[in-house]
């Protein structure tokens, strides 16, 4: 089994919280907390933020928000996985997220193992959220889609878009539509293509904007 330590940098103002979630994220023998930071301008100035594979970071930020954090690392560090922590479920603030380039969206009041694992689940592909925040990506899906579309995904990348949508790993999507990784990652490259994006959460956000996941 791979054993290479993922290392996390954490940006939340409140100092209990970020010293908990820093608590509970040392005691995992596969995580290494670089650094914690209260606002994005003094982690964007520091060093370890370029050293990272994961972002632990709040919305409602002094300063830079987390939702203008998100863009910027996207921006400037495309390899770096963000994840939001926060306690807004509203809707705009998870598709401003996502749409800004976030690869999950979880709820402060998380438990410390589901917390643990969402971090391992987005190393490896997948996309976590918190249920009630899944529940209204999932719902936002049913919405009906118009019957013009400027884009036009066949059944199968439809199909493989919302599987995307709904946090699943490319391993877990192949195993769902009985097709190979390979496969699968062919129809999501034709789809970053068709809808001009380069990540999974700027396809999901384009996809659930233009109404275009059944």
């Amino acid at each position: 089994m791979d054993t290479e330590l993922t290392k996390i940098c954490i940006i939340e103002d409140n100092e209990y919280m970020r010293e908990g979630w820093e608590a509970i994220l040392d005691t995992q023998p596969d995580f290494c907390v670089l650094s914690t930071f209260e606002m994005c301008e003094t982690a964007f100035e520091s060093d370890d933020i370029e050293r990272a594979d994961v972002i632990l970071m709040d919305i409602d930020l002094p300063g830079i928000s987390g939702i203008e954090g998100v863009k910027y690392l996207r921006e400037n560090y495309p390899d770096i996985l963000v994840i939001m922590a926060t306690i807004f479920d509203e809707d705009k603030y998870i598709f401003k997220a996502l749409q800004g380039g976030a690869i999950g969206y979880l709820m402060k009041k998380v438990s410390p193992d589901d917390l643990c694992n969402s971090i391992r689940d987005a190393r490896n592909g997948g996309s976590p959220m918190t249920p009630e925040i899944a529940r209204k990506v999932i719902q936002s899906l049913h919405i009906k889609k118009p019957k013009e579309s400027s884009v036009q995904l066949s059944e199968r990348e439809l199909e493989i878009l919302q599987e995307l949508a709904t946090g699943k790993s490319y391993m877990a999507i192949s195993k769902q539509i009985h097709l190979s990784e390979d496969g699968v990652r062919y129809h999501i490259r034709n789809i970053y293509k068709k809808l001009e994006v380069n990540s999974r959460s700027e396809a999901v956000a384009k996809g659930i904007k233009n109404r275009i996941i059944l």
